[in-house]
């Protein structure tokens, strides 16, 4: 791994991490701004494109399918572009993209152009993370990853408001240009300050490819996509339960989702110390965090206070995403593109799966708050795999000795 690594990294004496981490930040924040305010965004796209909230609601699955697809299909036909023109290609595409959304005729194009804007996220997060690890000592890789997601996390906080009044003082569709402007901005810093790699000519889609024959590398993903589901499950009806079951007036609720992203903002910022000290006891650990956070959560519910309290441990667990993320590093082999970009396919997984259990239980008459309960389960089923996964670790190590 260390000699893949060090063949990776470019030469860092001529450029500052600091500022190569910032510029690929503000493309996670144009990406976070663009994921999660199309939710707060529905009703007023709804009305202008003249459907109901449900069928709008398809927009941000199309957008979710684009970037299943496109994480996978992007590493894989890029594998033999530079990373540094590559990342300003996918945020080319990505203003393209929300730039069309935000002009978006109808419904049916709306979906198209949403379905396109997908498409360089997951690719982008997993290039990204490649270049800001390869700017540093290898000890501090998952720090260098988690300044990479604070822009997705800090977007929750900022720019997900921001983009929410946006569209209702002006036009939700001066905020998806707002998104665009964003990511032409970041295309511009990054080919400002991105070190000028040289592109790996002996890479091939067929080697990218060999990352699905590890097993490792599935298991990580699995603990991704399973795991990361239980905070998906309390996210999206986290609004329903303030006001069905906290009983707190619509005002409260913004304070609540900005604390949320405050704990992911935290998350990322301190838990990727401990990372690159002991990478899969930091993910094994952030697991058990998340199934008690969230176990705490029917309880938690009832009163404005706890329910807070608790959205922000909830929220602080979402650092697995930046602790898997390095740990794929490990176990991708020379198909880093390909498994980094995985990453985010597998979170959109969980993204579907957590609010899909989440309502089933709701269906079933279990509550509001069962939502927790449900969340917990997937945070220990993630935990499993992660047992699987040290166990297969350990395996190798005593095959070795």
């Amino acid at each position: 791994m260390t000699s893949i690594a060090a063949a990776a990294r470019p030469d860092v004496a001529l450029v500052r991490p600091g500022i190569v981490h910032l510029a690929l930040a503000v493309g996670g924040f144009a990406i976070g701004t663009t994921e999660f305010a199309t939710m707060s965004l529905l009703p007023l796209m709804a009305q202008d494109l003249h459907v109901d909230e449900p069928t709008a609601g398809h927009v941000i699955s199309a957008y979710a399918l684009g970037v299943v697809i496109g994480a996978p299909t992007i590493a894989v036909a890029s594998a033999r572009m530079s990373r540094r023109t590559l990342l300003i290609a996918l945020m080319l595409l990505f203003a393209v993209g929300n730039a069309a959304s935000a002009m978006a005729p109808s419904y049916q194009a709306m979906l198209v152009c949403r379905f396109l804007s997908g498409l360089p996220h997951g690719a982008y997060f997993g290039i990204a993370a490649l270049v800001a690890a390869s700017l540093v000592p290898v000890e501090r890789r998952t720090e260098a990853v988690g300044r990479i997601m604070l822009g997705l996390t800090i977007a929750t906080v900022v720019g997900v408001p921001l983009a929410s009044l946006t569209g209702q003082f002006l036009n939700w569709r001066w905020a998806l240009a707002a998104v665009a402007v964003l990511a032409l901005t970041t295309a511009g810093l990054v080919a400002m300050f991105a070190p000028r790699d040289v592109a790996n000519r002996t890479a091939s889609p067929l080697k990218e490819l060999s990352a699905l024959k590890r097993s490792q590398v599935w298991l990580t993903l699995g603990t991704g996509a399973i795991g990361f589901g239980g905070l998906f499950a309390v996210y999206t009806y986290l609004a329903s339960t303030l006001a069905e079951v906290t009983r707190v007036g619509p005002a409260f609720s913004p304070f609540v989702f900005a604390v949320f992203g405050i704990g992911m903002t935290l998350g990322n910022l301190f838990v990727p110390r401990f990372a690159d000290r002991a990478l899969m006891p930091t993910a094994g650990a952030l697991l058990l965090w998340s199934a008690a956070a969230l176990a705490l959560y029917p309880l938690a519910a009832h009163s404005p206070f706890w329910i807070t309290v608790d959205v922000l441990a909830i929220g602080i667990g979402g650092a697995l995403g930046t602790v898997l993320q390095t740990r794929l590093m490990d176990v991708a082999g020379d198909a880093q593109a390909l498994a980094a970009a995985l990453n985010h396919s597998a979170f959109n997984v969980a993204n579907a799966i957590g609010p899909w259990a989440g309502g089933l239980a709701i269906a079933a008459g279990l509550g509001l708050g069962s939502t927790g309960l449900v969340g917990a389960a997937l945070a220990l089923g993630g935990l499993a795999i992660w047992g699987i996964s040290i166990s297969g670790i350990s395996m190798v190590s005593a095959r070795r000795r």
